[in-house]
């Protein structure tokens, strides 16, 4: 018979929130945040990107800083999340790092909101998350923020999760509102999910 945690590590997960234990505490095993950029600045859809929304990694998340920096230097505006109280996300283009005001939650955020539909006006969008399974689901923190914000989406626009490559499992409980994702970005590859992304 298998145990719990064999069933785990064989991405045998009963609940979202037994997962989101799981993995959070898995996460702790890596001794530093690794960073994004080196694989970002190889993807066609980065560079051809004139907007993209991002968000100002926190913790042990995959290192978001130097993407940002880079994107902006590149002449890219960057679209950074603000958290309202009631957790939806309002959008605000990057001033750069120095320029952050302290948000909700200890999050950086820009200092002028755009609104919840900003969102709707980059071209790739890359969210934070805890895993993703490879058929596209997403586990987020529980907050529900991100469900929101990328059902307002524009169809065709590409969305990735950010995560490490031992955080894309085969699969992960879901909820009718839980929106998909189409590719993992990791600090060492992008990993296809749902569909092709006709690169």
């Amino acid at each position: 018979m298998l145990t719990r945690s064999r069933l785990y590590d064989q991405g045998v997960f009963p609940s979202k929130a037994a997962a989101r234990r799981y993995l959070l505490s898995a996460r702790t095993a890596h001794p530093y945040a690794e960073d994004l950029l080196a694989t970002a600045q190889t993807q066609p859809r980065v560079l051809a990107a004139r907007r993209i929304a991002l968000f100002v990694s926190k913790g042990l998340e995959p290192k978001t800083g130097s993407l940002i920096d880079w994107l902006l230097a590149r002449g890219c505006e960057v679209l950074l999340p603000i958290l309202y109280a009631d957790n939806d996300l309002g959008w605000g283009v990057a001033p750069g790092a120095a320029d952050l005001v302290p948000g909700r939650l200890g999050l950086s955020e820009p200092p002028v909101d755009l609104g919840p539909d900003a969102i709707a006006t980059a071209d790739l969008v890359i969210c934070p998350a805890v895993a993703v399974s490879r058929d596209g689901v997403r586990l987020g923190r529980g907050g529900g923020s991100y469900d929101r914000a990328l059902a307002r989406v524009k169809p065709g626009t590409p969305i990735w999760a950010a995560v490490y490559d031992d955080e894309v499992v085969d699969a992960l409980p879901a909820d009718d509102h839980d929106h998909p994702v189409d590719a993992a970005l990791t600090p060492n590859q992008l990993i296809v999910l749902r569909k092709s992304l006709d690169e």
